[in-house]
């Protein structure tokens, strides 16, 4: 487990990248306190209360590549049942409290993945965008 980081890892990086050429600006790994619980999205807009994570396959349980490793079923079959679980958690509170979040996949491709974000940022907060989607006005 150590060998997977905690934050700036390809996905993100990606997703990262593409915001930014569309012209949104937002932190990373931000700490966010909502009801006595400490949740750091990946990627926050933190005046339009969007908090966006890229959550790996394995370690959440996607639907197309997650897979139960053979060893220690045991140890794996809880593990995987309380990451999901917490992170239905962290959207229940932080959704409570009047963010909106998006869940991206680390197996989306990085486009798809920043337009999904972009459509939530710009209907939360409408912007001035040009065809392609870049911001004409206002940086996020």
């Amino acid at each position: 487990m150590r060998r997977n980081p905690k934050r700036d890892t390809r996905p993100e990086l990606a997703l990262r990248s593409e915001l930014h050429a569309r012209g949104a600006r937002f932190r990373t790994n931000l700490l966010v306190r909502i009801d006595g619980l400490n949740v750091r999205p990946d990627v926050v807009f933190p005046k339009k209360k969007v908090a966006v994570f890229v959550d790996g396959c394995f370690w959440h349980g996607c639907a197309q590549h997650g897979n139960l490793p053979r060893r220690n079923p045991d140890y794996w079959v809880p593990k995987l049942e309380r990451n999901a679980r917490r992170d239905a958690l962290v959207n229940e509170r932080l959704s409570a409290a009047g963010w909106e979040v998006v869940r991206i996949w680390e197996h989306e491709p990085p486009g798809m993945a920043a337009d999904a974000v972009m459509r939530v940022v710009q209907a939360t907060f409408p912007l001035d965008l040009d065809e392609g989607g870049v911001v004409l006005s206002k940086a996020l």
